[in-house]
């Protein structure tokens, strides 16, 4: 499918180079030493400007079509696949607004309910998990980090069904939630690549976030990784390696939809990017 959105940058790059190149013939130029060979190749930059000012409006005017028809579609496309489910959005690292916004557009109409937002604080704060766990074997987090796993894993399960344990540390493992931490019909994972300098840190937070993963997928309620097609560093294959379904362009609607079907059941990873090894969309039917 052709992506107009892209194709009038081109067009609007090429136009910007053909201006240049003919502001520069003209500061350049001598009006009494232009040559006739001169004057044809200005002309002919001039036609070329022309052209592309013409491919740009046609690209534009396509593009805004398209978009006015995806708007019009994308009610009737996922209008009630998701009756009545709550979605709960995970963010591991730094929140972002512009993906929680994108996933709270994509479940509109759908008759989903974005149940929850949580931000995993990274590092993790052993000593303060531990502190919080007070009463359960996690209170030895910070002595035996080989428990990690097993806490990521229960703290996974209590996303999709709630419990005691996610409650108790909310306020120290996460570092901005929104929303009733009681279960969810489905999860959206947004991951940012960590930054961290103490490899020990870094190795807690690899073992932590693969707990928590087998935890999310152990009720095999839907579960899928999501990311903008501009992404600075791609989680598509992250996602592949915790078995998790993606969608790789949440910023186009086709893309929303994707994850609304996917969400509703379908597998695999979906969008424009080389990983998308389902296409764009789900079957339809």
């Amino acid at each position: 499918m052709l992506n107009f959105r892209y194709h009038a940058l081109s067009l609007v790059a090429v136009f910007l180079s053909l201006v240049i190149g003919l502001l520069l013939g003209v500061a350049i130029g001598d009006k009494g030493l232009v040559s006739s060979a001169e004057q044809d190749v200005r002309a002919s930059l001039r036609g070329d400007v022309r052209d592309a000012q013409a491919e740009r409006d046609e690209a534009q005017a396509l593009l805004a079509e398209r978009e006015r028809f995806e708007q019009a579609a994308y009610p009737a496309l996922v209008g009630g696949r998701l009756e009545g489910r709550r979605i709960a959005l995970i963010e591991l690292g730094a929140a972002s607004d512009r993906m929680w916004n994108l996933t709270k557009d994509a479940l509109e109409g759908s008759g989903a309910k974005l149940a929850s937002v949580s931000v995993i604080r990274e590092p993790l704060r052993l000593e303060e998990l531990a502190a919080a766990a007070k009463g359960t074997r996690y209170e030895q987090l910070a002595e035996d980090p080989s428990l990690l796993p097993r806490f990521g894993a229960r703290l996974g399960l209590q996303f999709t069904h709630g419990g005691r344990l996610l409650n108790a540390v909310r306020r120290e493992l996460l570092v901005q939630g929104s929303g009733a931490l009681n279960g969810a019909d489905g999860v959206v994972i947004v991951r940012a690549s960590p930054e961290l300098e103490d490899d020990a840190e870094a190795e807690q937070l690899d073992v932590f976030e693969d707990g928590l993963l087998r935890g999310l997928r152990a009720r095999e309620i839907p579960v899928v990784g999501v990311e903008t097609t501009d992404a600075e560093t791609s989680q598509v294959e992250w996602f592949k390696a915790h078995e998790l379904s993606s969608v790789d362009d949440l910023d186009d609607s086709i893309g929303r939809a994707a994850l609304v079907f996917v969400l509703a059941g379908e597998r695999g990873s979906f969008g424009v990017k080389p990983t998308a090894d389902g296409g764009r969309l789900p079957p339809l039917l």
